[in-house]
């Protein structure tokens, strides 16, 4: 760690920052002395250059600002330094408050604190304040680097703030928002305090689990509190459960339930064991360390290249440099220790000038000694403002010390690529070996797979599963070639599973996806796949909703690098790919899963009745366990940056949200939304979550499948909501099926379909996502809408007679997908098929269709002719239409006719006309609706094209129609529409004129 910093005498605070001791040896620098007016900042080497003026919040804020500032421009590190300065206070008044830092980069790292109660107790009594600006980081990156010095302060908070905004009022609510807040704030100052930052916290996949140690070993880390015992098994030690096991007491395992397993690898034959810093790439084939440089050799270069003549004076004898210091404080003659016979009396020190009169003694002395290699740097405080400091500087000084490159990467020449380490070492557990934890609990032993495991297999005698660890060669890694696309104003999202998406009944691969199905939603309009039953699940059909193994894609259709290419290669096309991830709940499997999995201690899910869900029979997370937290959240920010997905839809929401998992009556309004059976611990995870992944990647997308519609989940974090993006309205698929299946077409209500799908586009801003149909009407046991309007039945035969007539169908299934997207919500999704009314329903294997996946398909055949291409041409047409006219990007629709006894609804949206008439037997050949704007309207999409499998009613009217004037001045204009039975017409404004205005 180039450049640390020795003690620093800090005079207006009235303490002293003594005993800093840099695990490193040399590159100490000269003293500093910061003074009651100014900081002298002298011998720094700061690798580039930072703001000139530095403010920060609270009083703690520019204690740490001046920590920061000093330390940050020390730096000129062979590798990022970071700096961590945080103020922790006790619970109890009046307690002493430390300034902690942590200093970690180039050799090592320093830690220190200083006591800063003599200063903050001053400022106390004029005006109490909370903590603020806890988190003060400082890096140095790139090339000639550039230094960032920055105070993380809150941002304005009210956590009520989205109520205020909607007009709803609800003291309970209210008060429960509040409370909320408070323990959410207690919550990130525990991970600040635990884990530094909520990203780090989210990091646990980066040494939890099984992997591979830069140190020619595989580390495993595991966290089961209730056992007493941990051992690796597989193939790689013949499964006996005493080969690889913990080490006793903390060699073992920590106070938090972590167990930790090594197993190293073998030396081949013939070679010589290295000394125990010798590290491998894995990533590499070659790498730097394969020379076998001097070592000596590259810290000589490297102070040779860095430091300039005179610089590295103490580096040769660092004892040197402690008496200059004090010589430099307290003068070469005072302080002294006096020898007596009878043991040793220290002189009492003469009184001390006061800090700013040493300084101006101390400046004018270094005037006759600059040589121009001192900084010139000061630091103006001027005692108005104890937040404030600002920093003077010479710019030739600047210029000439931000030319200078940083000094020599020594580390990178010793690492040696993985071809050396193949050739040295055999692997302790080599790739694609099959691996399983064992426990001892107080109930006795047990076997589960590892909770961290990124890839999971059935065993050969398909009894169980167990972990696969993997760690391919080079050459079969997945490079990636196409960046994330560009987040588009307007989500069409195609959902699909990935095991069904064949046309053979067998399970379809990750390979056969990417190679068909991915172009195919490409050429039909669509901008995201939103993917289901990704994470491993032993029980195939649950569809992926009851998962064994979180951070595991499912073996079923192929390996993790399979899956890195479907992402690939859809980013290739532009496709976003949004991940449906379940968090809401796991399976209760025992012997493959994550229950139970240290024994009756059952440390990821709730015990008794809360821990099961009650209708799925699976198990409830332990949402307020800090160490499901960090599993949990890591899980997200695993799939994110392994695979590169940019999205989540979180599966119900609303099991998290309640201990009923939403079974229950909703009828008092707000307060049913923070009663007894609310999950605070779950809303704060959700908070987190969100947080996390839009710290992680600010244009991620999350979207909440919550039916109950908990408020604020849309809103902003800091006003009071949960943060996601997009909430998933279920209520228009809901009307549409009742309505087809109950109800005759000449008794649907136009009111009815304008205010449910209106509601669904106004709710939380507009961040609704609609669907005419998802896949849980066509998987969950139900009927896809062409199922129903086509009435197909199980002999895969068509029913022509009675009002289920193909072109009802055909024509209904048009409008019901056009009124749905442009008035329904800001994002639409569409079910695999149901774009060309795929007419089956799907089944899963199971028992009692003697497992068989006959019904596990999709009939891509029916694309080729008939009324399916018909409609797939439609659908194409309407995403077509939207991408053009950014649809679900525009204001909410102005509704300007229902009318229950026409069956007609005519609104705007945007600059956008929509007409929809629902009547199943009467036409309008000049149905008259009344405009603002006065001008030519154009035909952009009509659902009666013989093209659609229409009757063509519209073929001889014009593509253009011109509204009629009004008589007066200030009155409505009229435009007369052309509305044949049972069809959908859009129109757009494509001329405005004012028919007065010659007047």
């Amino acid at each position: 760690m180039c450049g640390v910093k020795p003690p620093t005498l800090i005079e207006r605070g009235g303490f002293l920052l003594d005993g800093l001791k840099p695990s490193l040896n040399g590159y100490v620098k000269p003293p500093t002395l910061i003074t009651k007016g100014r900081v002298l900042l002298d011998g720094l080497k700061p690798s580039s250059t930072w703001e000139n003026s530095c403010s920060s919040v609270g009083s703690e804020g520019s204690v740490a600002m001046a920590f920061a500032s000093l330390l940050t421009t020390q730096f000129s590190p062979p590798q990022q330094p970071i700096l961590e300065a945080r103020l922790c206070a006790s619970p109890n008044a009046g307690a002493c408050r430390w300034l902690q830092m942590h200093v970690s980069g180039g050799r090592g790292a320093a830690n220190f604190s200083v006591n800063t109660t003599p200063y903050l107790k001053k400022k106390e009594k004029l005006q109490r304040r909370s903590m603020k600006g806890h988190t003060c980081r400082c890096s140095v990156r790139g090339g000639k680097g550039s230094t960032k010095a920055s105070i993380k302060s809150e941002r304005k908070i009210d956590p009520v703030g989205f109520l205020k905004k909607i007009d709803f009022s609800s003291q309970k609510f209210a008060l429960f928002l509040r409370e909320r807040y408070k323990a959410f704030k207690d919550l990130t100052d525990d991970i600040i305090r635990r884990d530094l930052s909520l990203l780090e916290l989210a990091s646990g996949n980066k040494y939890v689990g099984l992997r591979r140690h830069i140190r020619h070993c595989v580390d495993y880390l595991e966290w089961a509190p209730g056992a007493r015992f941990c051992s690796l098994v597989g193939d790689f030690n013949n499964w006996v459960h005493r080969e690889d096991c913990a080490g006793e007491g903390y060699m073992g395992h920590d106070d938090h339930g972590y167990w930790r397993i090594v197993v190293e690898d073998k030396l081949r034959e013939g070679e010589v064991e290295g000394d125990y810093f010798e590290e491998f790439n894995y990533l590499q084939n070659f790498d730097k360390g394969d020379e076998n440089p001097d070592l000596d050799a590259l810290f000589k270069k490297m102070d040779d290249e860095y430091w300039e003549p005179g610089e590295d004076e103490y580096l040769k004898d660092p004892n040197v440099f402690a008496e200059e210091l004090y010589n430099s404080i307290f003068g070469s003659d005072r302080g002294l220790i006096r020898q007596k016979e009878d043991g040793v009396e220290d002189e009492c020190l003469d009184d001390i000038p006061d800090a700013q009169t040493r300084y101006e003694a101390w400046k004018a002395c270094q005037k006759d000694k600059n040589d121009g290699k001192l900084p010139p740097i000061d630091i103006i405080d001027d005692g108005s403002d104890p937040d404030h400091l600002t920093f003077v500087d010479d710019p030739v000084w600047r210029k000439r010390v931000l030319e200078k490159k940083p000094p020599l990467k020594y580390w990178e020449y010793l690492i040696k690529g993985r071809k050396a380490w193949e050739r040295k070492y055999s692997p302790g557990i080599p790739h694609q070996g099959r691996v399983r934890v064992y426990f001892h609990t107080p109930e006795g032993p047990l076997e589960r797979v590892p909770a961290w495991a990124t890839y999971v297999l059935p065993d050969p005698d398909k009894s169980r599963m167990s972990a696969i660890f993997w760690d391919p060669p080079i050459e079969e890694l997945h490079v990636w070639r196409n960046a994330s696309p560009v987040v588009s104003r307007s989500l069409r999202i195609y959902e699909c599973h990935v095991g069904i998406s064949g046309k053979e009944p067998k399970i379809a691969s990750f390979n056969e996806f990417t190679s068909k199905i991915l172009p195919y939603i490409k050429k039909a309009g669509y901008n995201a796949v939103q993917l289901i039953g990704i994470q491993e699940h032993a029980d195939y059909s649950s569809v992926g909703y009851k998962v064994t193994n979180m951070f595991a894609v499912s073996s079923r259709f192929g390996t993790p690098e399979d899956f890195k290419r479907l992402v690939d290669n859809a980013h290739g096309l532009g496709l976003l790919v949004i991940m449906d991830v379940v968090q809401s709940h796991a399976a209760s499997d025992e012997m493959n899963g994550l229950a139970k999995f240290d024994g009756a201690n059952d440390c990821y899910f709730h015990r008794g009745k809360r821990g099961h869900h009650k209708g799925w029979h699976t198990r409830m997370f332990k949402y307020g366990e800090y160490e499901v937290i960090r599993f949990l959240l890591s899980n997200l920010k695993w799939w994110v940056e392994e695979y590169h997905v940019d999205g989540f839809q979180f599966h119900s929401v609303t099991s998290m949200l309640y201990t009923h998992n939403g079974f229950a009556e909703f009828h008092e309004g707000l307060d049913d939304y923070c009663n007894q059976y609310v999950d605070r611990d779950a809303l704060l995870y959700l908070i987190l979550a969100n947080e996390m992944l839009h710290q992680l990647k600010p244009e991620i997308i999350t979207i909440a499948e919550d039916v109950t519609l908990y408020p604020g989940l849309c809103e902003p974090i800091d006003q009071g909501g949960l943060g996601f993006d997009y909430y998933v309205s279920i209520s228009p698929s809901v009307m549409w099926l009742e309505l087809i299946e109950n109800v005759a077409d000449d008794s649907w209500s136009m009111n009815q379909i304008a205010e449910t799908l209106s509601l669904s586009c106004s709710q939380h801003k507009g961040k609704g996502l609609v669907y005419a149909e998802n896949h849980g009407q066509s998987i969950a046991g139900g009927k896809s809408l062409a199922e129903v309007l086509f009435n197909y039945n199980h002999h895969n035969e068509y029913s022509s007679s009675g009002p289920s007539s193909i072109r009802r169908g055909l024509s209904l299934l048009k409008m019901i997908r056009l009124i749905t997207l442009s008035l329904g919500g800001s994002a639409y999704l569409n079910f695999m098929g149901n774009e060309f009314g795929h007419p089956e329903y799907v089944e899963f294997p199971k028992s009692r269709n003697q497992y068989s996946l006959e019904h596990a398909v999709r009939r891509w055949d029916l694309l080729d002719s008939g009324q399916h291409s018909q409609l797939a041409a439609f659908d194409m047409d309407l995403m077509s239409l939207e991408e053009e006219n950014s649809i679900l990007k525009c204001p909410p629709a102005t509704i300007m006719l229902t009318d229950d006894t026409s069956k007609v609804i005519v609104y705007k949206r945007g600059n956008l006309l929509y007409a929809f008439n629902f009547n199943p037997r009467k036409s309008f050949d000049k149905f008259s609706i009344q405009l603002n704007e006065t001008g030519e309207y154009k035909i952009l999409l009509d659902s009666d094209e013989l093209a659609y499998g229409g009757l063509g009613r519209r073929s001889s009217e014009a593509k253009s129609i011109l509204t009629m004037p009004a008589r007066s001045k200030g009155s409505l204009h009229n435009l007369v529409l052309a509305m044949p039975s049972q069809s959908a017409q859009v129109y757009k404004l494509s001329r405005i004129w004012d028919p007065f205005e010659s007047l």
